[in-house]
């Protein structure tokens, strides 16, 4: 469905006030062949290391360290070697992005959409799972470099019977929780010392050793799924009026 439409996606982008969270920021790459010199010149990388080596960056010292010269420090070259492979940060962040996201797949048709969907977000946590902090390269910038998913989730929220309105809401609410969260925590929580603690937190986290990263996870993803298949009864009930 979406795939056969691919300016409705971009259509609804555009008419949202905030729309930086999912269309993420021009790039101004330079794709062109003759800006390159020969591998032999810079060490002979692979993309495969530059990638690696930003993934390595983005874990140990965060989003905001990585630039092009991080980038020549972490592979032990020149700070200009990383340039035959890539033309700047934003082509380097797009090919983190499709390295992080590479291998999902669209789940099996079926009637039931809740499970379609979990398929989906769970394939992308993995992902995200295994290269930790790269959901705050992804939260804005999955329209630019990974399209393609961005449909595949709407295409299943089309299916289920969203409206067009109500497909981007949905949308945008997987996405701030699923690339969100990594901003806040992907580690288990820790325990404090409930005995300074206001007596609802010290109750809410007296069993907190117990309570590990996937629980939360999993507990999100349920609440995320209940709240849409609440609002698409309430959109149903407001068709019919």
């Amino acid at each position: 469905m979406v795939g056969t439409e691919p300016a409705r996606t971009l259509a609804m982008g555009r008419s949202m006030t905030d729309k930086s969270v999912i269309l993420g920021r021009p790039a101004g790459r330079n794709t062109g062949a003759d800006s390159r010199t020969t591998g032999a010149t810079h060490g002979n990388l692979s993309e495969q290391e530059i990638v690696s080596a930003a993934l390595r960056v983005i874990h140990q010292d965060g989003l905001d360290k990585l630039s092009m010269r991080r980038l020549s420090r972490e592979l032990g070259v020149s700070a200009m070697a990383p340039y035959y492979y890539v033309t700047d940060k934003h082509e380097l962040l797009d090919l983190v992005a499709t390295e992080a996201l590479g291998g999902i797949t669209a789940p099996d048709p079926g009637p039931d959409w809740t499970e379609r969907l979990r398929v989906v977000i769970d394939q992308i946590d993995e992902r995200l799972s295994t290269y930790p902090g790269l959901g705050e390269v992804l939260l804005d910038r999955m329209l630019r470099s990974q399209r393609h998913l961005v449909a595949l989730v709407m295409d299943i929220l089309f299916d289920a019977g969203f409206s067009d309105r109500n497909v981007y809401c949905a949308y945008a609410t997987i996405h701030t929780y699923l690339y969100g969260r990594s901003g806040v925590t992907t580690q288990d929580p820790s325990i404090p010392d409930r005995t300074s603690l206001p007596e609802p937190i010290a109750r809410a986290t007296a069993h907190l050793d117990r309570i590990h990263g996937p629980d939360v996870y999993r507990f999100g993803v349920a609440t995320l799924i209940a709240g849409l298949q609440a609002q698409l009864e309430r959109q149903r009930e407001q068709q019919q009026d």
